[in-house]
């Protein structure tokens, strides 16, 4: 049974990429017969080319050919006819299918068909499953974990989000409090799979044929189930659901963005998770997030504490966000932590509480008295 507390000179890289159901909603007006051709190059000198115009369609020119617009330029007329390219004779001169002024680039273009981009495995951590024996009181009997979390990851802007930035903060969804009316600790569901079956369910029904609205609103549905509803921002949540069914951001995309908004997420590094002939295209933000924001805290600044987690945070393609065993709980010393992060919250949430009180109090009254 486990418990939790709720849980790099610069160059020019020549790429081929298939964006056959990559590239959705993008501004690559290509055909199908385009959509095989495509070039890449590092415009940044980052290394790298996942970002923003960084990659193109190939166009159609009279030869039969394709030509990268990235870096294209005009060639010049010559006497005779002839055209010759700024950037070098060795670089020809070709004429888009649609007409007008031949053209030459320094990039070429690479059947994507035959060159698959390769992709990293999506982290798939269902977090640590229930699996012993409880008391008649509903006490854990088996190992205990305190304050674990799920590894998750989200995409920022790259060729498989079409840019979008996956991981953009947005705002704070739910409350360290959610769940806490659940009296049975055999029902209690912790935050993080909270928002995992609210996404999943979102995903489920826009997939169904659901428009970005319906989807949503089954998965705010979901997410609430059995929590209490005070402790998450429903619409808010349903707006951040709408704002990923519309882009190429998928389900754990959505669910690092709610929790990590929230403060109870920490970001373990950045890693490529899509590449082709050794390219990135793509890169993933791998976290560990946990059901509250004091269990991030904790989790945080303990584990720098303890001989037990030597590589910090693990792998970053597999983070380790496994909970304290109780022995390794009982070892951390909390007047080493700041725990102000916290307590200034709990502070700004009580004189919220108070203010809420009053009004429902005023309210009360003056239904009563008829005005």
């Amino acid at each position: 049974m486990i418990w939790r507390d709720l849980l790099w000179p610069h160059r020019v890289l020549l790429i081929a990429l298939v964006i056959a159901g990559i590239l959705i909603g993008s501004a690559f007006a290509a055909t199908p017969a385009q959509a095989q051709q495509l070039c890449a190059v590092d415009l940044d000198g980052s290394g790298d080319a996942d970002g923003p115009g960084e990659t193109a369609s190939c166009v159609g020119t009279t030869s039969g050919g394709w030509q990268c617009p990235l870096e294209r330029t005009w060639c010049a007329p010559e006497p005779g006819g002839a055209w010759s390219c700024p950037l070098g004779a060795q670089y020809a001169c070709q004429t888009p299918a649609s007409g007008g002024v031949p053209a030459c680039t320094p990039n070429a273009c690479i059947d994507a068909a035959a060159t698959p981009i390769e992709d990293e495995p999506v982290i798939d951590d269902p977090g640590a499953p229930a699996d012993g024996p409880i008391d008649a009181e509903g006490n854990c009997l088996g190992n205990i974990e305190i304050f674990g979390g799920r590894a998750l990851r989200c995409r920022p802007a790259g060729l498989k989000t079409t840019f979008s930035n996956c991981c953009k903060d947005k705002g704070k969804i739910v409350k360290d409090g959610m769940g806490s009316s659940i009296a049975s600790t055999q029902t209690k569901i912790a935050i993080a799979k909270g928002v995992f079956t609210g996404a999943k369910a979102a995903y489920a029904a826009f997939q169904a044929g659901a428009t970005a609205s319906q989807a949503a609103s089954a998965g705010a549905n979901a997410l609430v189930i059995g929590f209490d509803p005070t402790s998450i921002a429903i619409s808010l949540a349903i707006n951040v659901m709408i704002e990923f069914l519309l882009t190429s951001c998928d389900q754990q995309d959505m669910e690092v963005g709610m929790l990590n908004g929230s403060g109870m997420c920490v970001e373990v590094g950045s890693y490529c998770s899509s590449k082709i002939l050794g390219i990135c295209v793509q890169k993933s933000k791998s976290h560990c997030c946990f059901n509250t924001k004091l269990g991030r805290i904790i989790q945080e600044q303990g584990r720098p504490q303890l001989k037990s987690f030597p590589d910090g945070w693990g792998p970053v393609k597999t983070p380790n966000c496994r909970g304290f065993t109780p022995e390794e709980f009982q070892a951390l010393d909390f007047s080493k932590m700041d725990l102000s992060e916290y307590y200034s919250e709990i502070e700004a949430r009580a004189q919220a509480d108070i203010q809420i009180d009053m009004k429902d109090r005023i309210d009360a009254y003056y239904q009563a008295i008829g005005r």
